[in-house]
């Protein structure tokens, strides 16, 4: 059974960057896609980013190319979503997941395991 628990969510100002890392206990990650989702009031979830198991292939939403970037940290155990030119409108609590799968996978019913979620908050 693997667990995630994420860290480093907050309150910044828009143009603020955050760096989110998200651990795993259990089995480690290494043969498990990563992906990190959102979730705003009043919104679906939104597909963030994924990474492979394999080749760190990664993926991004459109809302967030080229201001995120995903990596992985194979001996920590770890994935970490880096933020910058954060946006009002990024203001979601933020989730880790990891899906048996391996690949690059934007849909939420391919991850098996969540985490409990960070609140992330940008003030314009």
């Amino acid at each position: 059974q693997v667990q995630l628990v994420e860290s480093g969510g907050g309150l910044v100002q828009a143009g603020g960057s955050l760096r989110l890392s998200c651990a795993a206990s259990g089995p480690t990650l290494r043969s498990y896609g990563m992906g990190w989702f959102r979730h705003a009031p009043g919104k679906e979830r939104e597909f963030v980013a994924a990474i492979s198991w394999i080749g760190g292939l990664t993926s991004y939403g459109d809302s967030v190319k080229g201001r995120f970037t995903i990596s992985r940290d194979y001996a920590a155990n770890t994935v970490s979503l880096q933020m910058d030119s954060l946006k009002p409108e990024d203001t979601a609590v933020y989730y880790c997941a990891a899906s048996s799968g391996g690949g690059l996978n934007p849909r939420t019913h391919d991850y098996e395991y969540w985490g409990q979620g960070t609140q992330v908050t940008v003030s314009s």
